[in-house]
């Protein structure tokens, strides 16, 4: 049987993985890598291949996004699994996995074959999904997690509420290890937060804006740590951003415990003073925080304590964001983002090459048990063609997502993606 084949030449082939940094050739066939490496085709490309000239630029594995908010089901006008999968194709992403805020909640098989049929119709990017910790995400009840695993729900979270009540949380993690499941929590208290809508501290009093102090990170990573340790549970904190929730995360690496945790881009790329003149589009939960706490997540993400980077992605349409700031809803886009503004920590001197993209491909793959985010023979061909020198501005009105509410409009980055590829098959092609 005649196998469909596509050659890269010419390519920085990078494999975070296994450290592989060298130029070379890959073959792709049916879908998978078949091989790759230098002088793979020395002796001329294979017949009836299609050739890409990969013009030197850096071939790497598809980005695995973690956590992102598609709206489908229930909102469609911010935001549907096809435009997410545009979005994500368009930022390198051949992999994204959503969280169960969505009308109805994820809670329920039926929503997890909705959302598997949507993504097969879309035959973009791969959609997976979280469940919901508790039914309808009410934090009290939990839904049935063995159940949900096997239609293949990665992991549970309430989405961007906290799990508040201690014995739920006890049995929720005592009932995922069970199973091996990741429980992933929005570490937040929220009752300290209360109506809080910035870091408290200077620039909220000077901007007269309720503050939430940044302590209730921790606080919630802090307890949910004891009952990691009482249950031997898989534990995930979403989206640090400060420098005490890191350093108790340390901690518990270091005596062993069964935790792990991501940020997203604005924890690094940013601090609180985007906020600028009330700018809603740097609204966020958890908020952004004080440059100390930026620069903190960054030395975590330098030595390994914050295992990946995920982009939050969460849009929203111009009536949710354009309101006073106290109304305005929490939230950015970020799959078009992510790729860049994780090259930022490698042109800045704070991480390698490989170890950035270590960050969006491997790193999150493995932590939800899935065979992706590497070059390796027999892999699923998930590709992203990309050069991490050329400087552009980031342009919301060109984004794919059908939400704009990015803070990072007009900022300078580095880094173009030519092509996107999901099992061999290209879905996105830069033409430019």
């Amino acid at each position: 049987m005649t196998k469909y084949r596509t050659a890269y030449l010419n390519a920085r082939l990078l494999d975070p993985e296994t450290n592989l940094d060298e130029h070379g050739d890959l073959l792709l066939e049916d879908g998978r890598i078949s091989d790759f490496g230098p002088g793979l085709f020395a002796d001329g490309s294979p017949s009836g291949a299609d050739i890409v000239d990969c013009g030197g630029h850096c071939l790497a594995p598809g980005l695995f996004d973690m956590r992102v908010q598609v709206r489908e089901p229930g909102e469609e006008h911010m935001e549907s699994i096809e435009s997410a999968g545009r979005a994500a194709a368009a930022g390198g992403v051949t992999s994204i996995v959503c969280l169960p805020n969505t009308n109805p909640v994820i809670d329920d098989v039926s929503v997890v074959e909705f959302i598997a049929r949507r993504a097969r119709e879309g035959k973009l990017v791969k959609v997976f999904c979280y469940g919901s910790l508790t039914r309808g995400m009410n934090g009290t009840e939990l839904t049935e997690m063995g159940l949900l695993a096997e239609t293949g729900v990665l992991g549970f979270t309430d989405g961007e509420k906290a799990l508040s009540n201690p014995l739920v949380l006890r049995r929720a993690l005592s009932y995922a290890r069970t199973f091996n499941l990741l429980v992933i929590q929005h570490p937040e208290v929220a009752e300290l937060v209360e109506d809080g809508v910035m870091t408290e501290g200077e620039i909220a009093t000077r901007l007269g804006l309720p503050g939430a102090p940044a302590e209730a990170e921790v606080m919630m990573v802090e307890r949910d740590l004891r009952l990691v340790a009482l249950t031997g549970g898989r534990y995930h904190a979403a989206h640090v951003s400060t420098a005490a929730t890191i350093d108790v995360i340390r901690k518990a690496k270091r005596d062993g415990l069964n935790v792990t945790c991501d940020t997203a881009p604005h924890y690094f790329a940013l601090n609180e003073t985007a906020i600028g003149d009330y700018r809603t589009f740097a609204k966020v939960s958890p908020p952004l925080r004080s440059e100390r706490d930026r620069q903190a997540v960054v030395e975590g993400l330098a030595d390994g304590i914050i295992d990946a980077i995920a982009s939050d992605h969460s849009p929203y349409d111009q009536d949710s964001k354009r309101l006073p700031f106290v109304q305005a809803a929490y939230g950015i886009v970020g799959l078009e983002t992510l790729l860049p503004l994780t090259l930022e920590l490698y042109h800045n001197g704070s991480l390698t090459l490989l170890d950035a993209l270590r960050k969006v491909t491997i790193n999150p793959a493995k932590l939800l048990q899935q065979p992706f985010g590497r070059l390796a023979r027999g892999a699923p061909g998930d590709l992203v063609l990309f050069d991490p020198y050329k400087p552009h501005q980031i342009d919301v009105d060109a984004f794919h997502s059908k939400s704009k509410n990015s803070p990072f409009d007009k900022r300078p980055v580095q880094g173009v993606i030519h092509r996107t590829v999901v099992e061999g098959r290209a879905i996105y092609i830069n033409t430019e």
